[in-house]
């Protein structure tokens, strides 16, 4: 257990002693000053009317009935009943030990779920965007750290692979294979290729009827249609796959489970709804009136499965995805990454699916919406003409910008070791300081920002983790040959220990809320901890006891593991020299 469950089950015990109600709250917090301890325990405050006793008094009681013998030297009441707690240094150098002989920094894994995880998810018919970053990076980054906690995630890239647009794409497809053009050749540039099959679409006389009987035919299974829709979706998967690699992201084609795999389940899932009386046929349409959501005038929601025309929808392939992901992939979790402008839509997606049990009723389903990419103009990030940003060459543009800067600090290092730290600082740079926002917000996108060496960067973590690898360069050691008892006497040494101990706490978070922002601030604070404690605590200087000095280059090695392992979560990566 962490200090954050381990001080809470300790408080727990402390409230049964007293006669607390069982439920009881348990409110455990950071102190935000030294002077109040490391720990705040806030719970006499919500007795107060229960126990009916000044909140002061009860918890002295508290304080008195708890048993931190060995975690803590000191509790204390301050002010109107807050219990401050001064965790020992000895208990705390024990559990840092404990991390240094861990693998995975004495992080416990989790009792395994099945997790299935829906994110990335672009339109086949066109490249990826800007407007897919969030979905891929905000995604991976939770995968990451689901896996990490012992998990068995499932990733399921919903791409969208099917629709009426194929129509158009797929006849155009066929006259440029007619003119003995290779699919590779035609579709190298997805966007040009999209804008030309819609002006022949417009403009064109006879293509548009073409254009739909493509539709018909691939519905149909058409062989000859499907075949060509084969080698299209293949070329656009291969653009995907590119990006993913740029953006060090673990989708792969084995993840893909695009809305064509659900066709043959569509027809079903109407017949179902139907059967149960959840969807009833209005105006030739067969939908499903949501009383749990009204507007104004008291008219419930209207959630439509099926069109009048007899085709389907979104919500129809998302009810079959959502059976197939609770009863076939047997999950315990199905968490969607997607824009929180169809937050609505899988509100009630999920009540139409638990009317009609095509849902466990422990299977938990969560939209995880985050907010928009946003120009410093405030609208929607766009290229200076208002077209849609291309991904592939945000990355690209990217990796130059870092380019130049490195090319402006250094000029000991190989171009080639030059490219390659740029390559990270770049990446780095994009997902993270998308990563280290609350995905809810919006945010804007900040060249400048994003690339500093100051502040909450990607820069700045690459950085500070360089500068504790060159700590063990200078002491002529290897980090993992490091094995020392700590001495925690200074208040940056205690400090950094501290913070060194809540990584499993940031961990925890991410893995229940999908927020990776709360780990990338964790790792902010922590190498800012870790500068403070590099100031003011000489490691090699003459005049340092050996026993200090391997003291201090333990915490140093700690350090550069959790920044090291806590980047990896994020998909971001380190670099020995910077």
């Amino acid at each position: 257990m962490n200090i954050h469950q381990i001080l809470t089950e300790k408080f727990r015990l402390a409230l049964q002693a007293i006669g607390a109600p069982e439920n009881a709250p348990t409110p455990l917090s950071r102190s935000t000053r030294p002077e109040f301890g490391d720990y705040q325990f806030n719970g006499a405050m919500a007795l107060a009317k229960q126990l009916k006793q000044k909140p002061r008094d009860i918890a002295e009681q508290i304080v008195a009935a708890a048993d931190l013998s060995g975690v803590a030297d000191k509790l204390e009441v301050a002010g109107p009943g807050f219990i401050n707690v001064h965790l020992s240094q000895n208990w705390l150098a024990d559990r840092l030990q404990d991390a240094a002989k861990d693998e995975r920094l004495a992080v416990e894994p989790q009792a395994s779920q099945n997790i299935v995880v829906d994110y990335s998810s672009p339109n086949l018919a066109k490249e990826m965007h800007v407007g897919h970053l969030r979905s891929t990076i905000i995604g991976d980054a939770v995968v990451r750290v689901l896996e990490f906690m012992g998990h068995k995630v499932i990733r399921q890239n919903h791409m969208g692979d099917w629709g009426t647009q194929f129509g158009m794409l797929l006849a155009h497809l066929e006259d440029k294979l007619a003119e003995d053009k290779l699919a590779e050749t035609a579709l190298s540039d997805l966007e040009d290729f999209y804008r030309e099959a819609k002006v022949r679409f417009d403009e064109e006389e006879g293509f548009d009827d073409r254009a739909r009987e493509y539709v018909v035919r691939l519905q149909r299974g058409d062989k000859d249609c499907l075949d060509l829709w084969d080698k299209f979706i293949d070329v656009s998967i291969a653009h995907s796959e590119e990006v993913y690699q740029t953006l060090n992201v673990t989708l792969s084609r084995e993840h893909i489970m695009g809305e064509s795999a659900y066709n043959d389940q569509l027809a079903d899932v109407v017949e179902k709804l139907k059967q149960q009386g959840v969807a009833v046929e209005d105006q030739g349409a067969q939908v499903v009136f949501l009383n749990e959501m009204t507007d104004k005038e008291g008219k419930p929601a209207v959630y439509i499965v099926q069109k009048s025309g007899g085709g389907y929808l979104y919500s129809t392939t998302d009810l079959a995805a959502m059976r197939y992901r609770s009863f076939d992939l047997d999950a315990d979790r199905i968490l969607i990454f997607t824009d929180a402008r169809q937050a609505l839509h899988f509100k009630q997606t999920e009540l139409v699916g638990r009317k009609a049990g095509f849902i466990k009723q422990q299977t938990s389903y969560e939209h995880c919406p985050f907010g928009m990419m946003l120009g410093k103009d405030g609208k929607p990030f766009k290229t200076r003409s208002g077209g849609t940003v291309k991904l592939v060459e945000l990355l690209d543009e990217a990796v130059q910008r870092a380019t130049n800067l490195i090319n402006d600090r250094d000029d000991e290092l190989s171009n080639e070791v030059k490219q390659e730290i740029a390559r990270k600082i770049g990446i780095g740079a994009v997902k993270y300081s998308d990563l280290n926002k609350n995905r809810t917000t919006d945010y804007v996108f900040d060249w400048d920002a994003m690339l500093s060496f100051d502040g909450n960067t990607a820069p700045y973590l690459q950085y500070a983790y360089t500068r504790v690898k060159s700590v063990f360069r200078k002491a002529g050691v290897e980090p993992k040959q490091v094995e020392a008892g700590l001495i925690l006497e200074e208040k940056a040494e205690r400090a950094l220990a501290i913070k060194l101990l809540q990584f499993e706490e940031a961990l925890l978070q991410v893995a229940g809320e999908a927020t990776p922002h709360v780990l990338a601030n964790y790792l902010y604070e922590l190498a800012s901890q870790f500068m403070g404690f590099y100031e003011s605590c000489p490691i090699l200087k003459s005049g340092v006891t050996d026993e200090v000095r391997n003291s201090r280059l333990m915490l140093s090695r700690l350090t550069a593991e959790t920044l090291s392992r806590g980047l990896d979560l994020l998909g971001i990566e380190t670099m020995e020299k910077m």
